[in-house]
């Protein structure tokens, strides 16, 4: 078990996390959900139901990460468009933004915090940290923050794609950004494992 998940009889999934490894994820989930930001229920004062009416932005974000976590739902994937259609997607974007986007950090706020109070739970089983075991719904909420955080990790490092992930093996050692590397390739390990638990 240790390194990855393993299904669990009956549903969910469970794995072996030293006490560096629950640090390590931990720490990422709490910088995540600094990243992301408070929900508009935070900055609504006494009025309980401004969240519901509240709108979200129309403009993206203006740091990569959260572009890449918060991406244009419209935009032309063979390209360049002209500049009317261009026109176009950006209007459907920012509409569709301000209705979406708001449920959007709130569903990968809560996946993080998910994660950083299973975490708080663990209770250690000795020296070599614990076996943390998920429900089903605790590996889909796992599932997400995963994917978000191999998000916001891969954004920094510029990868664009999968083929881009070939240089990451090749670099050495004294490069600055190996710690990183290292978090997001065993991160992107986890979530493949995960993913294959929740596989009928």
């Amino acid at each position: 078990m240790p390194g990855h998940f393993e299904p669990l009889p009956g549903g969910g999934a469970a794995v072996a996390l030293d006490e560096v490894e629950i640090s390590i994820i931990r720490s990422l989930a709490v910088q995540l959900m600094e990243l992301i930001g408070p929900g508009p229920a935070e900055d609504a004062g006494a009025d309980p139901l401004a969240e519901l009416f509240a709108e979200g932005p129309s403009e993206p974000p203006a740091d990569p990460v959260l572009r890449r976590l918060f991406p244009d739902a419209y935009c032309d994937p063979e390209g360049a468009p002209s500049p009317k259609a261009a026109e176009e997607q950006q209007a459907y974007s920012a509409e569709f933004r301000r209705y979406t986007e708001n449920d959007l950090r709130a569903g990968k706020r809560e996946n993080a915090l998910a994660v950083i109070r299973s975490l708080d739970a663990l209770t250690s089983a000795g020296e070599g940290g614990a076996v943390l075991k998920l429900s089903p719904e605790e590996s889909r909420r796992w599932l997400g923050a995963l994917n978000d955080l191999r998000l916001a990790i891969g954004s920094r490092l510029h990868i664009d794609d999968e083929d881009d992930t070939d240089v990451l093996y090749r670099l050495p050692d004294d490069d600055p950004r190996k710690p990183m590397v290292m978090a997001y390739l065993w991160l992107g390990g986890l979530q493949e494992t995960l993913v294959s638990t929740l596989m009928p």
